[in-house]
């Protein structure tokens, strides 16, 4: 298992770390019969968790495509296992932004993070 390996596994979990961030402080058994619902009410940093769980679910699969094309074309691994975790290190920055409200720093974040993917796709090239 390479560490790119690695990478899109903590890449899918970090969804659930930031609903868990949204949903653990108001988490009650009625609440958890109706989550959807109960996620429109969110305010303030439980609105902006719940926003970077939905921003990470999309980030899944591209990263996840990205990373099988590379290893299928056997693109050099040492480069692909770096960038892999540039880009999961800026997922996390942007989740932690997101839930700080830190708008400018978000973005930055997220381009720098896209930018790590298309290097991964490139290095097959």
């Amino acid at each position: 298992m390479t560490t790119a390996y690695w990478c899109v596994l903590a890449v899918i979990t970090l969804p659930y770390i930031w609903v868990m961030v949204a949903r653990v402080p108001t988490l009650t058994l009625q609440t958890n019969l109706v989550p959807r619902k109960t996620a429109e009410e969110y305010t303030g940093y439980q609105q902006r968790a719940y926003w970077a769980h939905q921003n990470a679910l999309e980030a899944i699969a591209p990263f996840g495509i990205v990373v099988i094309i590379v290893h299928l074309l056997q693109a050099e691994q040492g480069a692909i296992d770096a960038l892999a975790l540039g880009f999961t290190g800026f997922r996390i920055a942007h989740g932690l932004a997101y839930v700080a409200n830190l708008g400018v720093i978000r973005s930055a974040v997220f381009f720098a993070g896209m930018a790590c993917m298309l290097a991964i796709f490139f290095q097959a090239v």
